[in-house]
């Protein structure tokens, strides 16, 4: 399933770090940026987050929150989150259910043949829990385009 701009965000809940559900339903009245990554630890994932991280006070200035999601456990991303001192949740979609929903899940990840791996991948859904801005990464090597989801952000305020 390919999600595009106007569609209605699939819902979901999920755990965070600190073991609490968190659930698309919570950030209505907030816009909400979306990050999927494959796994922590990883060189370009770690870009991502830490490029997010870096943005978090324009991010909230824009009215915004931010979630990065992958198929890593909650007690990885806990360290990982410690680690790179993330600001935000990262969740974990353990059974994959949120990336398939999100049509960002590789059937077979193009390193080391690990099946059912998150794809990179972005989405800006607004205040009303519909998708303003979509795009899913079919390299993992790849990073998101943060303009994009900035002018995303600056069009909705």
């Amino acid at each position: 399933m390919t999600l595009q701009k106007g569609d209605k965000a699939p819902d979901f809940t999920l755990f965070n770090t600190e073991k609490n559900p968190v659930n698309l339903a919570d950030f209505k009245g907030k816009n909400l940026i979306v990050h999927f990554f494959p796994l922590a630890f990883t060189g370009v994932c770690t870009k991502q987050l830490c490029t997010v991280r870096d943005a978090i006070s324009m991010y909230k200035n824009d009215n915004a929150d931010v979630v990065a999601i992958s198929i890593d456990s909650i007690f990885t991303l806990g360290k990982f989150k410690e680690e790179q001192n993330l600001s935000f949740d990262l969740l974990s979609d353990f059974n994959k259910e949120v990336s398939t929903a999100y049509g960002s899940l590789f059937e077979t990840f193009p390193a080391f043949g690990m099946k059912g791996v998150s794809k990179r991948s972005a989405f800006v859904i607004d205040k009303e829990g519909v998708i303003q801005y979509a795009e899913v990464l079919e390299s993992p090597g790849d990073l998101p385009n943060f303009d994009a989801i900035n002018a995303t952000l600056a069009e909705l305020n």
